[in-house]
């Protein structure tokens, strides 16, 4: 598979290319049409939930520095903070079940508790701990394929945009051959 084509800002920044200038205007326009000039909108739900919030003004200052803060991706990328609020509640409803069996194990070892009740608890809070790792794998497999098609996104936009200009044929050339 070929090597995609660079983007405007790219061959501006490198100060040197082999394409016209005829070929940077379309490319600019090009890639110009590929965006909405729209920046990104935090939507309510992101808003409103700590960390989700700040993980939305992460990536939006990231992408604003690349030059991608476009509303093209805004669903995306609110989706995304809220995927990554959620694992971060699974995360810590994970810990607090592993101190529960901590402060459970101390209760069985002082002998406040009996060893069939011990057991029986013990093992519904190791259920638990097992649904929610179950739940958050599949959110990071979700996060991850987030990540994974928004860099495929931007890098097949970039990959939509001719790497040389049409060429336009000369109508007196062709009056000519045709003649």
């Amino acid at each position: 598979m070929p090597t995609p084509p660079k983007p405007l800002a790219v061959l501006k920044a490198e100060k040197k290319s082999h394409r016209t200038k005829v070929e940077l205007k379309a490319r600019e326009e090009a890639e110009k049409a590929l965006t909405t000039g729209i920046p990104l909108k935090e939507r309510l739900e992101v808003k409103n939930n700590a960390i989700a919030h700040k993980e939305f003004q992460r990536i939006n200052k990231l992408l604003k520095n690349i030059g991608k803060n476009d509303a093209i991706y805004e669903a995306i990328i609110n989706r995304y903070c809220i995927l990554q609020a959620e694992c971060f509640d699974f995360e810590n409803k994970r810990e607090k079940l592993y101190a529960d069996i901590q402060e459970l194990e101390e209760a069985y070892q002082k002998e406040n508790i009996s060893p069939t009740e011990y057991f029986k608890i013990k093992t519904t809070l190791q259920k638990q701990i097992l649904m929610l790792d179950k739940q958050l794998q599949s959110k990071r497999k979700m996060l991850l394929d987030i990540e994974k098609e928004n860099i495929m996104t931007i890098a097949a936009a970039l990959r939509s945009i001719p790497k040389t200009e049409e060429k336009k044929s000369n109508v007196l050339l062709e009056i000519l051959k045709n003649g």
